[in-house]
């Protein structure tokens, strides 16, 4: 399908852009990841992990969109686990900040012309799931996007599939492998769907029931244009929510972003331990293959 001039001027505006990114990147570190990893709500500290950081604030990166939510500083982390080469991005930036959907997804283009194979992500969540309960760890399976959004709206980037098969967004091979890390470290792992809205609202009570009746386990507002964007650069992914609290009308309390990282924060331990574990094995088949 041939691009008008707009089209064709969009996408060589992105594409610019990207360079430009990439460019200063360049300059600071001279890493070629492996391994993505989008850290969520509370859960930034897992990039104290990494040995020889190198620390980028994302509001030094031209075209990058800045982070203003509390618990997401905005920073990108390049380092290594046990070898390993890793990119740890601390603070996403989301659609209820005001920007684009694109916008929302642009450092996973940037992980992508960095080379990036596999990218994980991680968000705060509520639990819809009765079985659910605040702390626990969800490997993602699938998702439900109530945002009514597409980063993939638009001019076609030449490394992107405009019809992206999305029947294994959550690469099956990858999540049962961190279900094995869990058994072996006995941390115990939920699995289920993420919906995701656009926020900056909590649910409703009927929306939540509505999430429930449509197969979804958990709730957030970030993560699936990150996905889209990966999946339509063939990178593979593998999610993990923190369930840190109960979606409403599931419990008499009042929700708040406080809880949302204090419950997050909570269990970073046995995150930390689960990611770390789960990165060596990652890193074994990405070679292997």
């Amino acid at each position: 399908m041939k691009m008008d001039k707009k089209e064709k001027s969009s996408q060589l505006t992105i594409t610019k852009n990207i360079e430009e990114s990439i460019a200063f990147i360049q300059t600071q570190s001279d890493l070629t990841p492996e391994i993505g990893i989008i850290l969520g709500s509370g859960l930034g500290t897992f990039a104290d992990r990494l040995q020889e950081k190198i620390s980028i604030p994302t509001s030094h990166i031209p075209h990058y969109p800045l982070s203003t939510v509390e618990g997401h500083e905005g920073t990108l982390i390049f380092g290594y686990i046990e070898k390993i080469p890793v990119l740890a991005v601390k603070g996403r930036t989301h659609f209820y900040e005001g920007h684009s959907i694109d916008k929302v997804a642009y450092v996973v283009r940037l992980l992508a012309r960095m080379g990036v194979k596999l990218l994980i992500v991680t968000n705060a969540a509520g639990g819809v799931n009765p079985y659910f309960r605040p702390g626990d760890l969800m490997v993602i399976s699938d998702h439900i996007n109530f945002m009514f959004k597409n980063p993939l709206r638009g001019p076609q980037l030449p490394s992107e599939t405009r019809w992206t098969d999305m029947g294994d967004a959550y690469d099956s091979e990858y999540s049962e492998m961190i279900e094995r890390v869990g058994l072996e470290l006995k941390i115990p792992l939920k699995k289920g769907v993420l919906f995701v809205s656009t926020g900056p609202t909590y649910e409703t009570a009927a929306e939540v029931r509505m999430a429930r009746r449509l197969g979804a386990d958990a709730v957030s507002m970030s993560t699936i244009p990150e996905v889209l964007v990966a999946r339509a650069n063939q990178i593979k992914v593998v999610g993990i929510s923190c369930i840190t609290n109960f979606a409403t009308g599931l419990s008499p309390f009042k929700l708040s972003h406080q809880e949302v990282t204090d419950i997050a924060r909570a269990v970073e331990s046995k995150f930390q331990r689960l990611l770390l574990q789960a990165i060596l094995e990652f890193s074994k088949k990405l070679k292997a293959r």
